[in-house]
């Protein structure tokens, strides 16, 4: 019996809204109008989206506003008399085609020896190597909470110095007491770094599985002198061959990484300083110029190039910007302008106007998402009963089957388009899982302002180190 999205007649998706009136009332006082009505009727919500919910396949879908709440502070019937509440609001303001969902969610802030270089798809190693590679997408954490765990953002140096490197990452996740100026960030959490291990392993096993079957192959022809037989025996040798030497690589790898990287000290990437943002000042030991790739996101193998290709590219209606790199290194190079973010030119797969995005996770590793062209908003509650609002660029899911865009330990992860542009760092995002339905992100323009407010001078975004 199927349990799945299969289980459903109808499957459901995101979508980015497009054009619509609501676009321009909402970034006007639309959404502050709406936040102090849900908090005159005492409503604990939690995020605040407009998209379009339609059908899986379908061309057209209606634009909704999707207020999140927390889990069981709402009754149905409050919850009815809030959304019709909010729709008359609507009204009021002269959108008369929008409607009004109320969902549960809860908005998550998903927080030794020189690096690598990264090496050939034909390379063994190529998977397990990269989270401990220079290219963007680092699984980091604090020294003194190894068990909260988030991504490194991007490398930027300061003006034109090229010798001090520092890494960009999220604030939330990083220290306990924000008295702590300085602060170590090792590269891997505990349980990350075990999970790597443990990847490694399963690599290794899975290579013996395929090179016992290689060898029941062989000895099925055994004795067998014709044509046939004699060219399976060939290709099913040259297969074992290969597979055996795949284990040699991956048994000194392993034996490297559990012996070289085990103790917590030997993965100390740098120290941080924090005010809104957050940077890491790179340990020179760790990388230099001879392992430095730049900003780059290694796209890896999980997904083949032609399918990832489609992916960026998903309507031929538009011209193509995305070449699947040739080292599958996708390198940055400047940033998406604010006025793109709201009104992207290019189309989806649904022929809407859509902002393709990608990013690289501790978590969920390599996504495709689809960039909202509306902001939402997302509210945080402390134990003091204190909430904090905050403006959001929200990402959507490529479709109804690829799976959230993040989940937690995605946090601090860079959001890139297919030309490399950077177009913000990631926060955390909306949802009643552990994953989100949305995934939400500072925008790159803001980052960098906020960065020289507080006393960082030029902040370059395509840094070269000379040493």
């Amino acid at each position: 019996r199927p349990t799945g999205p299969e289980a459903y007649r109808n499957v459901k998706e995101l979508r980015p809204v497009g054009n619509h009136a609501l676009k321009e009332a909402w970034e006007g006082n639309l959404a502050l109008k709406l936040h102090a009505l849900l908090d005159s009727m005492k409503v604990k919500w939690t995020s605040t989206d407009v998209v379009r919910i339609g059908n899986s396949g379908e061309s057209s879908a209606p634009v909704i506003l999707w207020i999140g709440v927390m889990p069981a502070s709402l009754s149905g019937n409050d919850g009815v008399v809030v959304a019709s509440k909010c729709r008359e609001l609507l009204v009021e303001s002269n959108i008369a085609d929008v409607d009004v969902e109320i969902r549960e969610s809860v908005v998550t802030r998903s927080a030794g020896p020189k690096l690598l270089t990264s090496t050939y798809s034909s390379d063994s190693t190529v998977d397990v190597r990269e989270p401990l590679t220079t290219t963007l997408g680092l699984p980091i954490c604090a020294q003194s909470t190894p068990w909260v765990q988030g991504t490194g953002g991007f490398f930027i140096t300061e003006g034109g110095n090229t010798e001090r490197l520092l890494l960009n990452e999220n604030k939330h996740f990083e220290r306990k007491n924000d008295s702590q100026r300085r602060y170590n960030v090792r590269l891997f959490g505990d349980a990350a770094f075990n999970k790597h291990l443990k990847s490694i392993k399963a690599e290794i096993r899975g290579k013996a599985i395929i090179a016992q079957h290689q060898e029941r192959r062989i000895r099925a022809v055994e004795g067998k002198n014709n044509l046939a037989a004699n060219k399976e025996r060939k290709k099913a040798q040259a297969e074992l061959d290969e597979v055996k030497e795949a284990m040699e690589e991956l048994n000194t790898f392993y034996q490297n990484v559990s012996t070289h990287w085990a103790t917590p000290e030997s993965r100390v990437l740098g120290h941080g300083y924090t005010e809104d943002w957050a940077v890491i000042e790179v340990d020179a030991s760790k990388v230099d110029v001879s392992n430095f790739n730049g900003n780059a996101i290694d796209l890896g193998t999980h997904i083949p190039a032609d399918e990832f290709t489609c992916m960026m590219c998903p309507n031929p209606r538009n011209p193509h910007s995305f070449v699947y790199p040739d080292d599958r290194l996708l390198r940055l190079k400047g940033t998406i302008p604010d006025d793109e973010m709201r009104h992207p030119t290019a189309l989806d797969q649904n022929d809407d106007p859509c902002l393709m995005v990608i990013k690289h996770g501790n978590t969920t590793n390599l996504t495709v998402g689809r960039a909202n062209d509306i902001c939402s908003y997302a509210r945080n509650y402390y134990n003091d009963d204190k909430a904090e609002t905050s403006k959001e660029w929200a990402i959507l899911p490529f479709d109804s089957k690829s799976g959230p865009f993040s989940a937690k330990g995605d946090s601090g992860s860079v959001i890139v388009d297919g030309q490399g542009r950077i177009g913000g760092l990631l926060t955390g995002g909306a949802g009643a899982m552990s994953s989100s339905d949305i995934t939400y992100a500072t925008p790159i323009s803001f980052l960098l302002k906020r960065m020289q407010e507080n006393g960082l001078h030029k902040p370059n975004i395509n840094p070269v180190l000379t040493a």
